[in-house]
């Protein structure tokens, strides 16, 4: 028996990675929780609703709110709102020409996301601290449909690499280097939501140029990747969701 009018949940951390998204799919703006900062759009589809949501704003800086803890109440909200049977986390992320990333690369995260800056160096809390949490089974598929590769995807806060993280990041295998994914995932895991991750490379963080100026200069192309990839990647979601009833 198929699901009728699945809905897949996309979060997003920043305004511009979110705003050719929005207008892609021609999502209108609904209200959410006040006085909380996150803002959320929805597209009623023939076959399923799409929900785009944003972590918001920082009224003391002005600043998008990026990070783990603004991810994790946008997406608890969300879930608690609309019961997404699918949600995406989207956004843009660092690679490593060592793992033979380019800028402009998508990538799908798999067989899971990891924490590379919540180290505890005692038993089981390390591996709490590090995560590990599954994404969706059909991962890999979607990565294929909408011409993606497949990595392991590391959150931290923090936009640099130091050499402790480097040496974890190593480790962990990890090829996709975020702030946000983690967080979103074990909002997931806890209300036992499928999750997918779906990040573009704006920047190589073995590459000489520093971070912060190749992110800047390739946030524009790789926003208008991700306004091609989140719609194709919601559609495949949804028409299986739709023929095989989960």
């Amino acid at each position: 028996m198929s699901k009728l009018r699945p809905t897949i949940a996309v979060v997003m951390a920043m305004r511009a990675e979110a705003r050719l998204v929005v207008e892609a799919v021609e999502a209108k703006e609904v209200d959410s929780p006040a006085p909380m900062p996150y803002r959320w759009w929805v597209r009623e589809c023939d076959s399923y609703r799409l929900v785009i949501a944003i972590n918001g704003v920082d009224d003391r800086h002005g600043v998008d709110l990026i990070g783990t803890e603004p991810a994790v109440l946008c997406t608890n909200a969300v879930v608690a709102a609309f019961s997404p049977d699918v949600v995406i986390s989207a956004g843009t992320a660092g690679g490593w020409q060592r793992s033979g990333a380019s800028v402009g690369d998508l990538y799908v995260g798999w067989p899971h996301v990891v924490r590379h800056d919540r180290r505890i160096d005692i038993a089981r809390l390390r591996d709490y601290g590090i995560g590990r949490h599954a994404v969706w089974e059909y991962s890999e598929q979607l990565a294929a449909a909408i011409g993606a590769r497949c990595g392991v995807v590391t959150t931290g806060n923090s936009l640099d690499e130091s050499p402790t993280d480097r040496d974890l990041i190593v480790s962990l295998n990890g090829e996709v280097k975020e702030m946000e994914a983690a967080a979103v995932a074990w909002v997931c895991e806890l209300s036992k939501t499928p999750f997918v991750a779906v990040k573009t490379i704006t920047d190589l963080v073995d590459h000489p140029t520093p971070t912060g100026d190749q992110f800047l200069a390739n946030l524009a192309s790789a926003s208008e990747r991700l306004s091609v990839a989140v719609p194709a990647a919601a559609e495949w979601v949804a028409r299986l969701l739709t023929s095989s009833g989960e």
